[in-house]
């Protein structure tokens, strides 16, 4: 069934030009069984154990193809972000493909995401016919499609880092012909951690706090060019924070599975709070100072949309703890061995740290991983639609190669 027909404006460097191009919209719904005890979102399941989750295929019209590129972020709706619109005004058919935890990570469960991402590469294969797929992880999908990959390579995950039981290897997990990872970071576990503001003291009132890391302050002694042993200090404070948050979630859940109770939820505050934001001097690129892809850095950092600012104790094992989560970008990287990889760095991105691409790339374990990283392009590449035509044109070189175009 086709959703609707749309046409794609290309914009060049704000004028119009007289490209159109048609596409469809095309919704795929999937249903499968996933037993659980506990119904985790809202409104999304029918009976417990019984899964729906929703996508769009984007199809340019009268253009056929065994190739399929598959979006998916952990979270995130991507049919009218940039990438895959720009994808199929290239001619490319493309999936993006929402997980069971649409625009609200509060339960996300990472190895239920793969679970979630595997019936869309199975359908497109299975039943729709597509030869090859292409899977492109763009921001947080990037540590999910190494996570998705890596499994599909060499599945090792049987249960949750809560304990719980999810045999990842008795799943079909169809490996991707390619991965494309664009704009991406290590992991929202290790992202998090660089975010977290590690001047909250109290957990229970975000109000108190240690005026000697609490850099948004006017009365925080330390100031922009931050010195690098404040820097040291500053991510070994944010890294305690995070250890302290687990420590609780352990002792919690164990609380209240002794009281036959299943889950609980919780209120992380002040989350979005970096160095990097406020001095450009810190591993330098071409962001922007005193903003961040979010905004006002300052605002932020209080703002419901934060990082991790609800949150089950289940997920937060899964997604936010660095100890415990089995998403890492690095330990992904290192069992994707078959592979093609191709890494698209954005320079002046204001999401992703810039050391983050290259400790990937030093991770990977594929022989056929390219590295490509362009001048001046933020995260979301607004107003930049000539620099998203130069990814878009870097993907069609890389993949005409290799047979993916």
């Amino acid at each position: 069934m086709t959703l609707a027909q749309e046409k794609i404006i290309d914009f060049d460097k704000g004028n119009l030009t007289k490209n159109v191009h048609e596409f469809d919209r095309v919704p795929v719904i999937l249903k499968f069984t996933d037993p659980s005890k506990i119904v985790e979102t809202y409104g999304s399941y029918g009976q417990i154990g019984q899964v729906s989750i929703e996508g769009q295929f984007l199809i340019p019209k009268d253009i056929e193809s065994k190739i399929l590129y598959v979006m998916m972020h952990p979270t995130g709706s991507l049919n009218r972000l940039p990438m895959p619109l720009a994808l199929v005004k290239a001619g490319k058919h493309v999936l993006c493909a929402n997980s069971r935890y649409p625009s609200n990570d509060s339960s996300l469960i990472m190895e239920k995401v793969v679970k979630d991402l595997s019936q869309y590469i199975q359908y497109a294969k299975e039943v729709k016919g597509y030869e090859k797929i292409v899977l492109v992880g763009w921001s947080g999908g990037g540590s999910l499609s190494l996570f998705y990959q890596a499994q599909a390579e060499n599945t090792t995950i049987t249960h949750t880092p809560a304990g719980d039981v999810y045999d990842l290897t008795k799943e079909n997990l169809i490996p991707a012909d390619a991965v494309i990872f664009i704009a991406a970071h290590l992991s929202r576990a290790e992202t998090l951690t660089e975010w977290i503001d590690p001047s909250v003291i109290d957990e229970n009132n975000p109000d108190v706090r240690d005026i000697e890391f609490d850099i948004y302050s006017p009365d925080c002694p330390n100031k922009p060019p931050f010195s690098a042993d404040f820097v040291e200090a500053f991510r070994q404070k944010q890294r305690e924070r995070n250890r302290k948050i687990t420590e609780w979630v352990l002792a919690t859940l164990k609380q209240i599975n002794k009281k036959g109770e299943s889950e609980r939820g919780f209120v992380t505050h002040r989350t979005m709070c970096d160095v990097r934001w406020i001095d450009k001097t810190i591993d330098p690129n071409g962001r922007t100072e005193n903003e961040c892809y979010l905004g006002d850095p300052v605002s932020v950092n209080c703002a419901p949309a934060g990082l991790a600012r609800f949150s089950t104790l289940r997920s937060w094992l899964s997604q936010w703890s660095i100890d415990y989560t089995n998403a890492k970008g690095v330990d992904s990287a290192k069992l994707i061995q078959k592979t093609p990889v191709l890494q698209i760095i954005n320079e002046a991105d204001d999401a992703v740290p810039a050391t983050h691409n290259p400790t990937i790339r030093d991770a990977l374990a594929t022989s056929d991983a390219t590295y490509i990283e362009i001048k001046g392009a933020t995260h979301y590449y607004r107003s930049q639609p000539e620099l998203m035509t130069q990814c878009i044109d870097h993907i069609k070189e890389w993949a005409e190669k290799r047979n993916f175009w």
